[in-house]
């Protein structure tokens, strides 16, 4: 039987380039996303649209789709990034990265809970613009609060799996030319894939709550 990952918001970008990996390593590839693209409905063997991560229905709509389906891997991949400066911070914007980048991924966990055992692994796609150590250039005040929050539940849910053998990372993909940067990064999705699937594949529960970026560099909190 073929192992199963579940992605969230792989309808493009990085989600869709690792999609697009796990498919060709012989996964059963289910993804998640809002509006199906062309390219996801190719390459997964399950899509299952109009999922607003940050909406309990649909949630519970993603449960019901997954009903006795075992996640080898879970990738929480859905983000949103903004800008606010300060002097004119709109903080409903920062709410809603709060929702989307960090609450998300820790309810779609807690949901899929029955769905996860032992040697599964879960990959929270995290942002080194999360590190509190690494910040020296200000700004961004909600996608940095928001990855920042997202990297202190998955040490939190490393700890809390542990004993039932459950691994979880966080995972930089590095400054990927896709649609949130407007395509001014310095790696593909491609390329970023591949790092993030070997990261998680070096995950065990001796290293489970690390902090990396796809290129393998331990990052600071």
């Amino acid at each position: 039987m073929k192992p199963t990952v579940l992605i969230t918001g792989a309808n493009r970008g990085v989600g869709l380039a690792l999609a697009e990996h796990y498919s060709n390593a012989g996964y059963r590839v289910i993804g998640t996303c809002r509006q199906p693209s062309d390219d996801l409905t190719r390459v997964a063997d399950q899509v299952i649209e109009s999922i607003d991560v940050t909406q309990p229905d649909d949630i519970d709509r993603l449960v019901e789709s997954l009903d006795g389906t075992t996640l080898d891997v879970l990738i929480n991949n859905a983000g949103l990034l903004r800008d606010e400066s300060l002097g004119s911070v709109d903080f409903d914007s920062i709410r809603e990265q709060m929702e989307i980048n960090a609450y998300a991924p820790l309810r779609v966990v807690e949901a899929l809970l029955p769905n996860l055992v032992t040697g599964s692994k879960i990959a929270n796609i995290t942002s080194r613009m999360g590190s509190i150590a690494d910040n020296d250039s200000g700004g961004r005040y909600g996608y940095r609060a928001s990855k920042a929050a997202l990297n202190a539940f998955g040490k939190s849910l490393a700890m809390d799996l542990k004993p039932h053998g459950i691994v979880v990372a966080q995972l930089h993909p590095g400054f990927v030319q896709t649609r949130m940067v407007n395509f001014g990064g310095l790696i593909s999705p491609q390329e970023a894939a591949l790092g993030i699937a070997a990261r998680i594949e070096a995950l065990t529960l001796d290293n489970s709550g690390g902090f990396w970026h796809s290129n393998g560099e331990a990052l600071p909190w």
